[in-house]
């Protein structure tokens, strides 16, 4: 899998290369859309925070008083190739399948956000300005180079040993780079160094809590350390989700690693359970983006099942740079 994923990094590294040539020599030009563009991305294959940003990015959009609206491919979606309006910032109108489970996880967490869907952006956001939306938040935006932006916030943590889709010299292009805390100091110099057009700030990833499925109310964690867990995702680095679950005292005797973006058919909610009943386990534990795609799921009625929330903290002086700008686009 590793050589696999090595292989498909090169290819896509070698594509953007020649893409990002056609677009430096100006033959390929970017298309404005008719709103501001707010792009979060990353030069790294999944698992980089990169929706919970969207979700920060969009809550205090909101709370300032702006109307943003999310623009997705909606990745492995229904509505991928032909589009469609998952949100209008008043209702969901559609189900996870029509427009891929990241999207679906914002419009439930934001709803007064408008979520639109398709690989056209530029569609996307000429629909998000027809019902009145003032800011377009691209999501997974930085190698889509056909739609222009007013902003490139691009998350990159020079420490993780992740494949790359395209090379790291490709951080000039952006305006922000956002990288976890804790990374080496030298390190940290080194990037700022290299990219002098980027500003760079800090966040870190913070655990909200455990949550029932279907249900609003907090679970102690202390509950759960003290019970015997499943766990099970499916999502681009699973180790990471095991890796919080051992910082919180919960070591599962059982883990099911699981596709990025697995739909959860029958079979694997059957495998699940069996599981489940063969361990003796009291409780599964799951993903907020796995949880939403199983939570009408009649298998796992019957179990007690959590999923772990989490959020990102940024520091005061991304959002500084932010406002400012925002006083020039709106």
């Amino acid at each position: 899998m590793k050589f696999l994923i090595f292989l498909l990094s090169l290819f896509n590294r070698s594509g953007c290369q020649i893409k990002n040539w056609f677009y430096k020599k100006k033959i390929s030009t970017p298309k404005k859309a008719p709103l501001s563009v707010i792009s979060v991305g990353s030069i790294a294959f999944g698992g980089t925070e990169k929706t919970p940003l969207v979700i920060n990015l969009i809550t205090y959009l909101i709370k300032h008083g702006f109307k943003p609206a999310l623009i997705s491919r909606g990745y492995k979606g229904r509505w991928e190739k032909s589009g469609g309006i998952l949100s209008d910032g008043k209702s969901i109108q559609a189900a996870w399948e029509d427009s891929g489970d990241e999207p679906f996880m914002v419009a439930q967490s934001i709803p007064q956000a408008g979520v639109f869907i398709g690989k056209n952006r530029l569609l996307s956001c000429q629909k998000a300005k027809s019902l009145g939306f003032e800011l377009a938040v691209l999501d997974d935006g930085f190698q889509h180079r056909r739609l222009h932006r007013d902003l490139d916030i691009v998350l990159y943590t020079p420490a993780e040993k992740i494949a790359f889709r395209e090379p790291i010299s490709s951080l000039k292009r952006a305006n922000i780079l956002l990288m976890k805390k804790g990374v080496d100091p030298q390190r940290k110099k080194r990037i700022r160094e290299r990219f002098p057009e980027s500003t760079v700030f800090e966040y870190s990833v913070k655990n909200r809590g455990f949550f029932k499925l279907a249900e609003k109310e907090r679970e102690p964690g202390e509950k759960l350390k003290r019970k015997k867990v499943l766990a099970f995702c499916g999502i681009a680095r699973p180790e990471r989700f095991l890796s919080t679950l051992h910082e919180e005292g919960i070591k599962p005797s059982f883990f099911f690693k699981f596709p990025d973006h697995h739909p959860y058919p029958k079979s694997s909610l059957e495998k699940i359970t069996k599981k489940y009943k063969e361990i003796n386990a009291e409780a599964i534990i799951t993903t907020e983006k796995d949880a939403l795609k199983i939570i009408h799921s009649n298998s796992l009625k019957k179990i007690p099942v959590f999923y772990l929330k989490i959020d990102l903290e940024v520091e005061d002086k991304f959002y500084a740079r932010i406002s400012n700008l925002l006083q020039n686009w709106v």
